[in-house]
Parts: structure tokens; C-alpha cells; sequence
């Protein structure tokens, strides 16, 4: 029997081609997963290239490559210069990041990312973190839980919802995914009951992983990181990513405010490659409907 997919990735050829991958580079794909940009990068390397993955969840690390152009870093991206540091390495040409949940996770319920099965309130990437999904549930007051469903989720009745779940766990602790829907349940419409499930397990799942933080200190290090002319390539599936990942691309901040220099040009540490967000095609989404809401963002290291 075969194995079930890890996770198809998205956007391949046109992240690929945005990279521009030297054979002789060193590049950096700060969310190996389950190896699939890994692997199309190494075909395109040199005897004398490398590339570096970074992935802080040990199943990752059991898909990982051997190949001796090819270094697993099991660590949070947000520590990719340190770890570059000590691999003696200063400047890469290239960096990736692909932002989406990998298949692994949404379909495996011991990991809780999903409303789909009957499993423990977990969501965490790295399974050594001390934060889950239900000690969130069960510790954040009323007005958190409210917050992180608004800002992170979008839910327009995050307040209700929140109300709900602080009520049911004075009476029993809710530890599963299952327990969770079924509390939340007469809040979300019928018509959108899988989209607003789904936004509200994005939102807790962004706040037990910290997600946009670290994306933030990936963006900021890329800075220092890349070599001038070396490119970024972010991919991102809901707007609170693309963003940030617009707004420092073109600003060089991430509140999208552009700075000045003394004759009025932005100075921004990026340029865009692409200046329309690049999207999946049709082909693309019927092959692999995960990444229907990707978006792949190009940006180059500018000289400054």
C-alpha cells in the first residue's frame, strides 16, 4: 500500500524560476517539509552547490534528504542566521519559504490541525513546544480568545464564540478537536460552517505556533542574509502572511510605510520581481486543491 503523500508542493516551477538558481549557489529553504522544493533545487545545483533546509518538525527530519550537497537543519526559521553562522556560512544566494500546512499534518488527527477528524487540541509544528491548542483553550480569558479569533481567524462573531468556549470549559475541559466544534457549533453558519471552521483553527494554530512573529524575524533576517542580487521567495495562503510579505518588499517595514532617502527614493533592502502576486493556474488547482489560495511573492536583494 502506498504511502499517503507529505505534501505536494505548490507553485513549484515558478518559485524555481523566480530563484534563479546558480548551479555553483548556496541557497536556503527555510521550510523543508516534505522536501518537494528540496529536492527540484538540488536538480538544479552543481557538484559545488548546497542547500540548507530548515524544518523544526521531527517528521520533517525523517523525510530529509541525503545527499552531501544537501544540510537538514532541525530548528524554527526564525533562527536561520544563527544556523548559517555556524555552518560558517555569511551570505546565501537564495531563500524559500513555503508558508502552507503541509498534507502530513492536516491529515494525520494525532496532530490536531484539523476539524476533519476526532483528535487532542495539539496544532504544534514542533512537538517539543511547551504551548498546545488546548492549554490556549483552557488558560486565555474571554477577551484573548476573542482577539486571536478576530485578528488571526476574521471571525466577525469571535466575541460569541469565545464567550461559549470560557462557559463549556468551566464545565468540562475541552481537549479535542471534536469537543471544540461541537461547543462552537450553533456560532458558525450552516452555509460557511467549513470556511469558518477552518478560520478559526487557522487563528489558533497561529497563535500556538507564533507564526507571524517568526515570519517577521525570517524577513528581517533575509536582510543580512541574502547576498546583493540574491532572491526571496515567499509563498503564502491567507492574507495576514501576504501582507507582511508585501508590505516589507516593497517598504522594507512591515506597517507598508515607505522611508526616504534625502532625494525622495524608497530605500527598501528588496525589489520586486514580479509585481503581480503570481497565483496557481487551473491546471495546478485540479491537480493539487491545497494551494488554490498560494500566493508566490518574488523579491531581489537590492545593493543597499
Amino acid at each position: 500500500m502506498p504511502e499517503p503523500t507529505y505534501h505536494i508542493p505548490a507553485l513549484l516551477e515558478q518559485t524555481l524560476d523566480g530563484l534563479n538558481i546558480h548551479p555553483d549557489g548556496v541557497y536556503l529553504d527555510c521550510t523543508y517539509g516534505g522536501g518537494g522544493h528540496s529536492r527540484a533545487i538540488l536538480e538544479r545545483l552543481s557538484p559545488l552547490g548546497h542547500l540548507y533546509g530548515i524544518d523544526q518538525d521531527r517528521d520533517a527530519w525523517k523525510q530529509r534528504i541525503i545527499d552531501k550537497r544537501f544540510t537538514f537543519v532541525l530548528s524554527n526559521f526564525a533562527y536561520m542566521r544563527n544556523f548559517m553562522r555556524y555552518y560558517e556560512v555569511d551570505h546565501v544566494d537564495g531563500i524559500l519559504a513555503d508558508l502552507g500546512v503541509s498534507f502530513h499534518h492536516f491529515d494525520d488527527s494525532r496532530r490536531g490541525f484539523s476539524f476533519r477528524f476526532d483528535g487532542e487540541l495539539d496544532m504544534r509544528m514542533n512537538q517539543a513546544a511547551s504551548c498546545d491548542a488546548k492549554q490556549i483553550i483552557a488558560s486565555y480569558s474571554e477577551e484573548q480568545l476573542a482577539n486571536i479569533m478576530y485578528l488571526y481567524g476574521e471571525l466577525r462573531q469571535s466575541r460569541a464564540i469565545a464567550a461559549a468556549i470560557v462557559k463549556a470549559r468551566a464545565k468540562q475541559p475541552i481537549l479535542t478537536t471534536a469537543r471544540l466544534v461541537e461547543v462552537v457549533s450553533p456560532y458558525i453558519k450552516p452555509a460557511r460552517e467549513k470556511q469558518e471552521l477552518a478560520q478559526l483553527f487557522q487563528a489558533l494554530r497561529i497563535e500556538v505556533n507564533n507564526e507571524l512573529d517568526v515570519l517577521r524575524r525570517l524577513l528581517n533576517q533575509s536582510r543580512k542574509l541574502l547576498r546583493p542580487g540574491g532572491r526571496l521567495a515567499i509563498i503564502t495562503y491567507h492574507s495576514l502572511e501576504d501582507r507582511l510579505v508585501k508590505n516589507f518588499i516593497r517598504t522594507g517595514n512591515f506597517e507598508g510605510r515607505p522611508e526616504k532617502d534625502f532625494y525622495g527614493r524608497v530605500n527598501a533592502p528588496f525589489e520586486p520581481v514580479n509585481n503581480r502576486v503570481i497565483t496557481p493556474d487551473d491546471d495546478e488547482i485540479q491537480r493539487n486543491p491545497r494551494s488554490r489560495s498560494a500566493k508566490l511573492r518574488i523579491a531581489q536583494r537590492t545593493e543597499n
